[in-house]
C-alpha cells in the first residue's frame, strides 16, 4: 500500500526531525522543509501531498503566506497549523485560508496524529477498515451490537441505540485513542459544543455498565478523545 505523503514546514530543527520521525514511525512519508520558501517550492516541485502542516511562524516566508501561496493552484489540499501563538485573531486567520484545523504548541503528538487522521479521513484520503462485527466479547461482558445489549452472567442490559453506537465504536478502537470529533462526526453526525455535552453523558453511562470488571476502563485523553482499555 502506498503511504500518505505529508509535507511537514517547521523551521525548529529539534522538533521538525522529531514529527518527522514520528510520523515516519506512523507510516506516513514525511519531506521536512525549514522554511516557507523552500517548503512552497517543495510543493510545486511534487504536488502529491494528502496533507500540509505548516509551522506559523518561520523564516524567509511564514505559514500564513506559505498557505496564501498554496492556495493560488490548491484550493482543496488540507493544511494543519501549527503555532506557538493562542491569540483567536491568528486561529481566525489561519481558518480564513483555508486552515482544517490548528495546534497551539506545545502539543502532544497523539494529539497531532488524531487530527491528522481526522482530516485525512474527511478529505478520503485516509481509508478505514469497515468493521462488520457484531458480536464482542469486552472482559467477562458480551457486546451484541445488532440487539444492542452487554451481557454479564446472563444478565442482559438493553442499551439506546446511541449506547450502541458509540460501543461499538470505541470497541473498533480497543486499547487505541478513539478522537473526540471522528465519534461526534460518525455518530451525532455534528461535532458542536451540545453534541460534546450529550456524548459525554453516554461515556458515563457506558463506564457504570462496566463497573463489575476492573480491567475495564474508558478513560479520558485530554484535548483528544477517549481510549477503551480492556487488559
Amino acid at each position: 500500500m502506498e503511504k500518505i505523503k505529508i509535507l511537514l514546514a517547521e523551521d525548529d530543527p529539534n522538533l521538525g526531525k522529531i514529527l518527522k520521525t514520528y510520523l515516519e514511525a506512523k507510516g506516513f512519508k514525511v519531506d521536512l522543509f525549514t522554511n516557507g520558501e523552500e517548503a512552497l517550492m517543495g510543493f510545486h516541485k511534487k504536488n502529491e501531498y494528502a496533507l500540509l502542516v505548516l509551522d506559523v511562524m518561520m523564516p524567509i516566508m511564514d505559514g500564513f503566506t506559505l498557505a496564501t501561496n498554496v492556495r493560488r493552484s490548491d484550493k482543496l489540499i488540507p493544511i494543519l497549523f501549527l503555532t506557538a501563538k493562542s491569540l483567536e485573531e491568528d486561529k481566525l486567520k489561519g481558518f480564513e485560508l483555508g486552515a482544517d484545523d490548528y495546534i497551539t504548541k506545545p502539543f502532544n503528538m497523539e494529539l497531532l496524529l488524531a487530527r491528522m487522521n481526522a482530516i485525512l479521513r474527511r478529505s478520503g484520503k485516509l481509508d478505514e477498515e469497515k468493521d462488520d462485527r457484531i458480536i464482542f466479547n469486552i472482559g467477562s461482558y458480551v457486546f451484541n451490537y445488532e440487539h444492542q445489549t452487554l451481557s454479564r452472567n446472563n444478565v442482559d442490559q438493553k442499551l439506546t441505540s446511541k449506547e450502541a453506537d458509540l460501543l461499538k465504536l470505541l470497541c473498533e478502537h480497543e486499547n487505541d485513542t478513539l478522537d473526540r470529533r471522528v465519534a461526534l462526526n460518525r455518530i451525532w453526525k455534528d461535532d458542536s459544543y451540545f453534541n460534546a455535552r450529550s456524548m459525554d453523558v453516554y461515556i458515563t453511562k457506558l463506564r457504570k455498565y462496566f463497573t463489575d470488571d476492573e480491567s475495564i476502563k474508558i478513560i479520558n485523553v485530554h484535548g483528544i478523545g477517549f481510549k477503551f482499555l480492556t487488559r
